[in-house]
């Protein structure tokens, strides 16, 4: 088939690289377009960009697909084109009627969440945030909203109990090429069929902002737990920030919330009677580091509070 490909970040980079090295022929990538990250601002190529370039692949980077003349321009690409499919992961834009209708299998989406929960952005932190125990990815015929079209293949694997988001986010990205290679495989065999998907039990996962990272220690240890696992938390020690990347759930912890209870393994009680040890940790100004290196330097003091995330 002659495929089109649509994503952007590095969780869809694997699956471009198992089209590419297929049997299919992907005749052309769509991705974001390009912006300047880190201090020095330099405009660096998104990591699907990079990696279609390593297969001389053509890119094309609107910045938008259903308004204005870049949406005319891209529709107009795409039907030269002539996908018979077009594959579409972590993309970020909605793509209009036009497009979905454009290709003779339509559009394929591959979600990182078992459809239909977590529809939307961030469903992989959002499953790490709820503490849940599986996830997984689903393919999905691709419909005018938001991840609401029918279920074509699903691919379940189970949550570690203390697994991050960001191994979480790896372990996905290769799951999301099993079950692309499972739907090509119905695809061309005939057999490829649609689950339509229950509404009523559908829930959304919202974008991440900054401000959730704040840990407020007046909640259950294990809710601030899996807030670090999922998005990283952060606090304030002596005035100034401290990000925390990992912890453990101490129970049976005595002290006010928000107060350091046991100070030679940086054990801060919180508000449902357990605490929470900081593994991995970043002072503000700091590398980031094991908490074991940064208690070798600084003594904590028993009943010492933490002040609030600002």
């Amino acid at each position: 088939m002659r495929i089109v490909y649509m994503g952007t970040p590095d969780i869809a980079v694997p699956t471009l690289r198992f089209l590419a090295e297929s049997k299919h022929e992907v005749v052309g990538v769509l991705t974001q377009p390009d912006r300047p990250k880190g201090r020095g601002h330099h405009t660096i190529p998104t990591p699907v960009k990079a990696a279609a370039l390593e297969y001389d692949i053509p890119v094309y980077q609107p910045l938008s697909l259903r308004k204005g003349e870049d949406a005319a321009a891209a529709l107009e690409t795409l039907r030269q084109l002539a996908p018979d499919l077009i594959v579409v992961l972590a993309y970020g834009q909605l793509l209009p009627k036009e497009v979905l209708e454009l290709p003779k299998y339509r559009c394929i989406n591959l979600h990182a969440s078992l459809l239909p929960a977590y529809r939307g952005a961030a469903p992989i932190q959002w499953v790490i945030l709820n503490g849940e125990t599986k996830t997984g990815v689903t393919a999905q015929q691709m419909a005018e909203g938001l991840d609401t079209g029918d279920m074509l293949v699903k691919k379940e694997i189970a949550i570690g109990a203390e697994e991050t988001a960001e191994e979480l986010y790896e372990r996905l990205s290769e799951l999301c090429v099993e079950t692309l290679s499972e739907t090509l495989e119905q695809l061309e065999a005939g057999t490829l069929q649609g689950t339509p998907q229950d509404d009523a039990q559908s829930s959304y996962a919202s974008r991440i902002t900054k401000e959730m990272s704040a840990l407020d220690f007046t909640r259950p240890a294990a809710e601030l737990h899996n807030l670090i696992r999922g998005i990283t938390g952060f606090t304030m020690l002596e005035g100034k920030r401290l990000k925390v990347y990992g912890s453990r759930v101490v129970e049976g912890v005595s002290g006010e919330a928000g107060t350091i209870a046991e100070p030679e393994d940086f054990v801060v009680a919180c508000g449902d009677g357990n605490g929470l040890r900081f593994t991995e940790i970043q002072p503000e100004g700091k590398r980031r580091m094991a908490t074991a290196d940064f208690l070798r330097g600084k003594k904590l003091k028993k009943g010492e509070k933490l002040g609030n995330a600002e």
